[in-house]
């Protein structure tokens, strides 16, 4: 099981043990005696740190409501659904209107990010952004309540027409920047919305 110390693995697997074989969780007592803990304390920390790394749950102000979270659902709960909302362009902007096609499952732990509500997902088309690596096909994950700060990737609506772009400044002034030499700049005549800031990327394989 990775992520956990040696000790700790062993501390898991005799509380699993032991609920196993009695109904019940160990005490804290009794786990400080099965491993030589000069007091409870050793065992309070250590199954606070388990706590910590998910692979233990306990309810506030219950006796023995300690358990061991199976991997499957220490996987449900670093996953979630998101909207796949079609696709945007990675080239000149294009009038779109999104249309949900369903829902992509992300690992928000994998990918380093919090779990949102409003999250959404939008597949890449053109290679506009490839000096990013962000390629045709892959997906974005789009954060909408995310502010854009210069760099930054994000869908944007620039004069009604929907586009991925990097967020530069100039003079004060928001454009849209192209990663690929083969396109210019992006610069509002008119309006410039931004839909959200792109928080991760996942590659088609």
């Amino acid at each position: 099981m990775t992520g956990l110390t040696r000790r700790q693995k062993k501390l898991l697997d005799f509380i699993s043990a032991h609920q196993e074989r009695t109904g019940m969780v160990p005490t804290l007592r009794e786990i400080a005696a099965y491993f030589g803990f000069k007091s409870k304390t050793g065992a309070v920390n250590h199954v606070k740190l388990l706590r910590q790394k998910g692979v233990l749950e306990s309810q506030p102000r219950r006796a023995r409501s300690l358990r061991v979270v199976s991997p499957l659902e220490r996987f449900r709960k670093r996953t979630v659904d998101i909207p796949l909302l079609g696709s945007i362009p990675a080239g000149f902007g294009e009038d779109r209107v999104q249309e949900a096609r369903g829902c992509v499952t992300i690992d928000v732990q994998s990918l380093g990010i919090k779990p949102s509500p409003v999250a959404f997902a939008l597949e890449v088309k053109g290679d506009s952004m490839i000096g990013k690596h962000i390629a045709p096909g892959d997906l974005v994950v789009i954060e909408p309540r995310a502010e854009p700060k210069t760099g930054d990737v994000v869908a944007a609506l620039i004069d009604g027409d929907s586009t991925l772009k990097t967020y530069m400044t100039r003079n004060g002034k928001p454009y849209l920047k192209a990663e690929n030499p083969c396109y210019p700049d992006l610069i509002p005549a008119r309006e410039l919305v931004i839909q959200g800031v792109m928080v991760a990327l996942i590659r088609k394989r």
